[in-house]
Formats: C-alpha cells, structure tokens, sequence
C-alpha cells in the first residue's frame, strides 16, 4: 500500500478532499481552524446571530426551519437555538433508509424533551437503490441520494410552508477547504453544486439512467429554482458561523440536557460514541473511503482532537492502526441491497481510488458486528438482473 504525505500538525492525508499545505507542511484545514480560534471575533458574532433570528421571529408560521437527521450536529443545532432563543421552529428531516433504532429513539426522545413541530420525508425506496448504484458506479460514493435529499428537500419545504430562514450545524471549514472561516458560507445552490452533489446534477442522474424514471422522482434531490427562493428572500446558514463549533462538548451537553445517547459505529473507537451514529451504511461508507483515499474516520477524528490539544499525533498513529482498514459485516447487507458481488464491489471502488493512493490487493481483516446488527433492514433486495443493466450501461457510457 501507498505511504501518504500527512499535515505535520494533524494526521490528515493528501488525498483528503480540498486539502492543501502550506511550506510549513501543515494542512489548510489546521490554518482554518487556527483562524477560526484566534481571528474570529465570537461575541460578535452571536450578537449578529440574535439581530437575525430577531429579524425573523413572530412573521411566518414557524421562526426558522431546522434540518435534522438526529445525530449530533443537528440535535445540537435545534436545541441551542430553541433554548437560547426561544424560538418555533419546524424540524425536517430527510429519512435516508438506514435510520438506527438507537437514532430513532434519540429523535422522539429529543424531540418530546424540546417541543417542537418535525416533518418527516421517505423517499420512494425503488428510487433510492437505483440512486445508490449509479453514485457508486460513477464516484465509488453511493450517498449521493441521502446529501442531496438533506440539502435540497428543506429548501422545498421552506418554499411550501413560506419559511424563509433556515439554520444548519457546521460549516464545511471545520472539516474540508472547500471554503474557509474567512468567507462568508451560505448554505446555498452554489454551495450544495461544489460541496455537496458530487458534480451530478438530479438531471445528470436521470440522463444517467436513461430515462427509466419519472423525472417527478427526482424532485427531492434537486434543488429549488432561485426564483422561488429568492422571491421566498430566504436566508440559509451555519449556526458553526456563529458559535464555535465543538463536537466533544455539545455531544456531552445535548447528552445531560435532553438524554441523547450515543452509540457504536463499525470501525470507530468507543470514545467517538457520538460520531456517525445516524446510519447503518456508515461503516461501508467509511470503508469506500479508505480504499479510495486511503484513510478513514479515525483519521479524521485523531485529526480534530489533535487540533484541539486532546491526543497528540503518536497517539492518533496508533489508533489509526488499530482501527482503519478492516472491512465492515455492513458490506453484506450493502451488496444485497444493491445487487453487486464483492468482487464488483472491490472492483469499482479501488477504480476511484484518488492519485497517489494505491489499495492493492490485501487480506482483509473483518470488524467487529455491532449490537444492533440483527436489527437492520435488509428488505427491498436489489434483482441481480437490474444491478447488472445498470452496471452494463454505466460500462457502455466510459
């Protein structure tokens, strides 16, 4: 395998997305975070963050939207903003197909403790696992339904309940360069077509799939036309622009307030019960990730504590060695509901792999199953002769 240039502060790699180094060889997401706790000036910016809400309340039928999958970052978002500000807002949520039980009772118990109006979406599921297989065949990522299903479908929710201000967690800059603490991050078209669709368009998907679709199906993934949101005068950002963002602390404070529990995630230490708990396809994910670019979550959470003082690299090494790499029991039930083999399955992912990461051919060492394996949906199974058109197609197209 590949030896990958690191930031000699953090331990993320050069094939992270957006990275850069400085000649000091420090990553740009360290000089973003470095920025971030001494250039920013906080109070200001809550102060700026109540003239907004303030802005807004009492005029529509709910103060804000807040977009929630119920993992962390969300829950955190509702309740900092409902207990700050005391404000109504309606929670939406884009229902991706492999909530966890634990999540979902996080959701209802959050959600009866806080007080708030939620609207929940289910995509049609025949959609989704075409959806799936195509992102995975063309970018070896097969969310691409579940982050353009969670950016566009509360953009068209704000547009049918004419509620024009909509809140999220963090900003991209705490974890990718896409942009810095420097700029001003709206979480707008603009952002959602360089961050979050992967270069596809919904209308892209459905050139892709050669029309086998109603383009009515496509709707969720799309979003809004500018007219309407700007006739809507629509304001859609971070809450992370406005208070510093920590994962480790508002898990721990969203955990005493409102009995939000944790959970195991395949491939992640313990410690990190609070990351990625929403999906049961997590694990398969994480693992796409290491033989595309070489590293995985543990990277990626060794790298922020090391950033906030709470590991030191030695440590983080170590971990990463423990931890990354081991193919996850979630592979089985990923194959069966999108009709691949595991050797398509290997295939197509290590043919995204990202210059200069090499996966190579290993003996693959199995994790762990988690405690709620037995309780995941492996229904709706994918016909074989459905994945191999559309493997068959997407092969004729390159």
């Amino acid at each position: 395998m590949t030896e990958l240039r690191r930031c000699k502060k953090c331990l993320l790699p050069e094939t992270h997305e957006s990275i850069t180094f400085d000649d000091s060889g420090v990553c740009s997401v360290c000089r973003q975070v470095e920025f971030k706790k001494e250039k920013i000036d906080w109070a200001k910016r809550k102060k700026e963050l109540g003239e907004l809400i303030e802005s807004y309340r009492g005029k529509y039928d709910y103060d804000c939207i807040v977009p929630f999958s119920g993992g962390k970052d969300s829950t955190w978002t509702l309740y900092y903003l409902m207990k700050e500000y005391k404000i109504k807002p309606l929670v939406v949520r884009f229902d991706h197909g492999f909530l966890r039980p634990n999540l979902n009772e996080n959701t209802t118990r959050v959600l009866r403790n806080l007080g708030a109006d939620f609207h929940t979406f289910t995509p049609n599921w025949k959609v989704v696992q075409k959806l799936m297989l195509q992102s995975f065949l063309e970018k070896g990522d097969f969310c691409w339904h579940c982050h353009t299903g969670i950016f566009s479908y509360p953009m068209h929710v704000a547009i049918r309940y004419n509620v024009p201000l909509i809140f999220w967690g963090e900003p991209t800059s705490e974890y990718t360069s896409y942009y810095g603490y420097d700029q001003d991050e709206e979480v707008d078209e603009k952002r959602f077509n360089r961050v979050t669709n992967l270069g596809i368009t919904a209308l892209d998907m459905a050139v892709r799939l050669g029309g086998t679709m109603d383009e009515r199906d496509f709707k969720p993934y799309s979003y809004p036309p500018l007219k309407d949101l700007r006739k809507l005068q629509y304001r859609s950002l971070c809450l992370g622009s406005f208070i510093p963002w920590d994962v480790r602390t508002q898990s721990r404070i969203i955990q005493d307030e409102l009995g939000w529990n944790g959970d195991l995630v395949e491939n992640v230490p313990g410690q990190y019960n609070y990351e990625k708990i929403e999906c049961y396809m997590q694990g398969v994910r994480d693992h796409i990730k290491y033989i595309k670019r070489g590293y995985t979550r543990p990277t990626h959470l060794a790298s922020i504590d090391i950033r906030n003082e709470r590991m030191t690299r030695e440590e983080g090494f170590e971990m990463i060695d423990r931890y990354e790499g081991k193919e996850p029991p979630s592979l089985e039930i990923f194959l069966e509901l999108v009709g691949l083999t595991k050797e398509e399955f290997y295939k197509i992912a290590e043919s995204h792999a990202v210059s200069p990461w090499k996966f190579g051919s290993i003996a693959r060492e199995i994790g762990d199953k988690l405690p709620d394996f037995d309780k995941w949906a492996r229904s709706g199974k994918m016909e074989t002769e459905n994945a191999e058109l559309q493997i068959s197609n997407w092969k004729k197209s390159q």
